[in-house]
Formats: structure tokens, sequence, C-alpha cells
């Protein structure tokens, strides 16, 4: 097993984080589309891991994907690890905060800028931070 920056345990990340939170971040889960607070949110600043504050995407790689949750065409370098997800009956691309592990969600090759990545990522794993402030 991987070993990371940040590690609790199941114990800790309770304490922590909220219930929807710790569901997402350790748990795997995925919120309802269309619900999650980052969603239609576009102002200027970073996105960072709800459970250890590594920052992950910057405001610049969001995008409006219509699918439901918060979309970003690149991750910041080195912040996210891929892995290999055949849950469901599909094969999927699952990203993770690669400072503690906690699940962010999905990125898809069907992205419609010059990456044609699509991070589709749970608002439940992130929170904002305007840097300009």
């Amino acid at each position: 097993m991987k070993k990371y920056s940040i590690e609790k345990s199941d114990e800790e990340w309770k304490n922590q984080l909220s219930e929807e939170q710790y569901r997402v971040l350790r748990q795997k889960g995925t919120e309802a589309p269309h619900t999650g607070k980052y969603n239609l949110h576009f102002d200027d600043g970073a996105y960072r891991c709800a459970a250890c504050d590594a920052k992950l995407f910057e405001s610049e790689a969001k995008f409006k994907s219509n699918c439901g949750w918060p979309s970003f065409d690149q991750a910041i370098e080195g912040s996210i690890e891929y892995k290999k997800d055949a849950t469901f009956g599909m094969i999927r691309t699952e990203i993770l905060c690669a400072n503690c592990g906690g699940h962010v969600g999905h990125v898809f090759d069907d992205g419609p800028t010059e990456t044609g990545e699509r991070f589709c990522v749970n608002s439940a794993s992130i929170d904002f931070i305007n840097e300009k402030e």
C-alpha cells in the first residue's frame, strides 16, 4: 500500500471531515450531480484538497462542462495520483490527492480544451481559496 505524506486513521478522518466529505474522500463516494457547491463556481483562486489542504487545481483550469460536477482541464503538476478504477462495470481513471490519497473524482479524455482532459471532481473533496485576498 502506498504511503502518503499525510496519513491518518479512519477515526481521525471522521473527526476532521464532514459526513459527506468522509464518504467521498475516504470511501470513494460520489455526490449527486448538480448538487456540489463548486459545480458552477468560477471565482479566481485555487482549489485545494478538503482533507489535507494540498493545492490541486487552479481556477484558470476550470470550465463549464454541463456534466453536473466541477470540471478542470488540468491539475497542478504532481498534485494528483492516477489509479485504474474498474467498479460499476466501467473502466475509468480515478484521481486521488497525491498528498493524502483522498478520492477526488475521475479524469476522462473528452475535455473540450487543448489538453483533451476533463477532471470530473466532487465538490465535497475540494475547498476553494481566493489567493488574491
